[in-house]
């Protein structure tokens, strides 16, 4: 480690992103990645740019904005747009989060939430689960502090219903603190988006990516809706980093992806049908699960180890997360690809599974 870094720089933990080999024949389902291309509309919108590129983008991305605005039916001017969800979600620690007052989350659930607190002299409460790897709702609301939820909760695929959320944010308003709800999932699941919240609730900011459900994880690309305040305060600390966190290619494509309605629906309902009939393929393979609301499924099996498990498919160039951590360290987390490969996976299963008897 060099001795010209800052003590921060020296002390923090960073992020860990899942495994991304450059080897080609793998099946890859530890990244939650859509296994289907995005919108052909994409690379026609991407090409029509490409002769502008000596231009500097749009400073807000109106673009883009005014179309998730229609989407979500919204104004133009609650909406937020900068380079993944991962970006957004940083915006906001120094945006609604001060060093006096420790924002509060799940122990089990994204982990990048305590690296931008620890990189942001935030301090941090995380609330233990509940039964099942439940969130634990009374324990986040106990605080006097802001609240930042995944829901659906990742790594857990669990989502909280809307009531829950509404409970949420009207608790945090009494208190005059946000609540900043990460739905990256919330489209694979059969709960409604608190983003029909937002009217009500000047306190709730709700983030996206567009990684997952439209298949532009390498486009990246996200957006958080909020009443038009907060908003305000993200373009802030934004403008205070980079006033272009996207580009050209990006703003164009992911507009396409989300004006292509039909094409998302049909990509989506696709996900939703392997994912269920996945699940019930490992449930009858002696696998726990909870019921997912996400594109991937957390589960271990009732008597054969998770890391053996998670070894023996990378020996089969089947890549899958695990996580070693007290109370998840059996569970492997499986991304939903294709129905063939899903296929493919519960074979390799079986081979698995028969062996370890």
């Amino acid at each position: 480690m060099s001795q010209f870094l800052s003590h921060k720089a020296r002390r923090i933990v960073p992020y860990v992103p899942g495994e991304q080999p450059k080897a080609e024949r793998l099946i890859k389902l530890n990244t939650n990645e859509n296994p289907y291309p995005p919108s052909p509309r994409v690379r026609e919108a991407m090409a029509a740019q490409v002769d502008k590129l000596r231009l500097y983008p749009e400073i807000d991305g109106e673009t883009l904005r005014a179309a998730i605005a229609r989407r979500e039916g919204v104004q133009m001017d609650q909406v937020f747009v900068g380079n993944g969800s991962d970006e957004v979600l940083s915006l906001c620690f120094p945006a609604f989060f001060d060093p006096d007052c420790p924002v509060r989350f799940p122990e089990i659930t994204y982990t990048f939430y305590k690296v931008y607190a620890e990189l942001f002299d935030i301090p941090f409460v995380t609330t233990p689960m509940q039964e099942g790897l439940r969130v634990d709702v009374e324990g986040l609301l106990s605080g006097e502090g802001p609240v930042i939820l995944a829901n659906p909760n990742a790594p857990t695929s669990l989502a909280l219903p809307l009531e829950e959320i509404e409970r949420m944010a009207a608790r945090q308003l009494d208190k005059g603190k946000v609540l900043v709800v990460d739905e990256a999932y919330i489209a694979f699941g059969d709960q409604p988006s608190a983003v029909t919240l937002i009217q009500r609730y000047p306190n709730l900011l709700v983030t996206r990516t567009m990684s997952k459900d439209h298949s532009l994880a390498g486009l990246r690309v996200g957006y958080a809706i909020a009443q038009r305040p907060l908003i305000e305060g993200l373009i802030r600390v934004k403008d205070s980093f980079n006033s272009y966190p996207l580009d050209r290619l990006a703003i164009a494509g992911a507009t396409a992806a989300i004006e292509d309605e039909a094409y998302f629906a049909l990509r989506l309902q696709q996900v939703k049908q392997t994912r269920d009939w996945f699940y019930e393929a490992l449930i009858q393979r002696g696998f726990v699960s909870p019921r997912s609301s996400a594109n991937f499924v957390f589960a271990k099996h009732a008597t054969v180890p998770g890391k053996l498990i998670f070894d023996q498919l990378r020996a089969r160039a089947i890549l899958v997360r695990r996580f070693d951590k007290p109370q998840i360290e059996d569970y492997l987390r499986i991304t939903i690809g294709t129905q063939e490969q899903m296929e493919e996976v519960l074979r390799a299963l079986d081979e698995i599974l028969a062996q370890a008897r």
